[in-house]
């Protein structure tokens, strides 16, 4: 398969949204991570993301469309709480659960009774989504289990040849994915961390549940309701292990270790400090740039040919808990506390 890369110009943004109307896949930039675009409502356009993306077939997508008025056909019901979370933080990175209507194909929940919706604000998916006329179902757009992408070159590396095209909107400017909330429990329920934090929720609609898999591996059994649920997810070729603990016994830790091959993803404030190569992330309380620079520093450990990275844990708070929520799950949960 050929595979063009398209710029955001509008012959181009028309270019991409033919693509989708024929039942094609497009890799499109959101202030979140790029997705890998189809009809949603296509069910063999939906089975061709999980091919390319050598994806599970237990693993749901969410469904991307420009207003909550586009929402109405695909869910039985919208409940009250979704509407006061979507007048604060949509458009936007927040991803909500409601029960599906019949139109949304099995596909694209993996044959669950409900479906993830978000309302992005990043003006080239918008006018996509609105050139084409679609919702459009769309996970990262990278191989599956990889490391999530956050320009388009990182698309290119990963799908060239199996997606119709590529639109290159430059850097996204949250570097993590949606934050992600089931609204169908009387009591919503927080599945995956992002840049719309648990606080900011409450604020707005009242206490809700945090799933236990946020921090914990999926129980065995236990089928993921929401993407990144999954116990090794975001992960680099090299080997991630996270230490946690404080400013010295981080460093002391990994020089220590020092080897060929060795890597310290880190703090800011601790380069200086260390005798290995290292990719550094954000300052130690600068949570935001943590998360906008995780993704790119995780590619760049391969890049650079790591073998073993020491990673440092951030707090889990705010959007801190969302880049811990993405390490834990690049380290396949091998936490070293100092």
């Amino acid at each position: 398969m050929e595979t063009k890369v398209l710029n955001t110009t509008a012959q181009h943004i028309d270019t991409a949204a033919e693509i989708l109307k024929s039942g094609g896949l497009v890799a499109i930039p959101t202030e979140t991570v790029y997705g890998l675009a189809a009809n949603a409502l296509n069910a063999q356009a939906v089975k061709n993301i999980f091919v390319a993306k050598g994806r599970a077939q237990d693993n749901p997508l969410i469904v991307h469309v420009t207003s909550i008025d586009e929402i109405k056909p695909l869910v039985t019901e919208i409940p009250e709480k979704v509407y006061m979370l979507a007048e604060k933080f949509w458009p936007g990175p927040l991803t909500m659960i409601m029960k599906k209507s019949d139109l949304v194909p099995g596909e694209v929940t993996c044959g669950m009774d409900t479906v993830a919706i978000r309302v992005p604000s990043h003006k080239v998916a918008r006018d996509i989504i609105s050139r084409s006329g679609l919702p459009l179902a769309a996970p990262s757009a990278n191989i599956s289990g990889g490391v999530s992408p956050t320009t388009a070159q990182h698309c290119i590396d990963d799908l060239t040849g199996r997606v119709d095209a590529i639109v290159d909107g430059g850097s996204c400017d949250v570097g993590l994915e949606s934050t992600v909330i089931l609204m169908c429990n009387p009591t919503p329920r927080l599945l995956r961390p992002g840049f719309i934090t648990k606080e900011q929720i409450e604020s707005v609609i009242g206490k809700i549940d945090v799933d236990d898999a946020i921090l914990n591996p999926l129980k065995d059994g236990v089928k993921p309701s929401s993407p990144g649920m999954k116990y090794k997810h975001y992960s680099p070729n090299a080997k991630v292990v996270i230490l946690e603990g404080d400013d010295k016994a981080y460093c002391d830790y990994v020089n220590q270790h020092a080897d060929e091959g060795v890597f310290a993803l880190c703090f800011d404030e601790d380069a200086k400090q260390l005798k290995v190569p290292c990719i550094c992330y954000g300052e130690h309380k600068d949570e935001k740039t943590q998360a906008a620079k995780l993704f790119s520093a995780l590619r760049s450990m391969d890049e650079k040919g790591a073998k073993l990275v020491f990673a440092r844990m951030p707090k889990a708070d705010g959007v801190g808990l969302a880049v811990v929520n993405r390490l834990l799950r690049a380290a396949a949960f091998q936490v070293i506390n100092l």
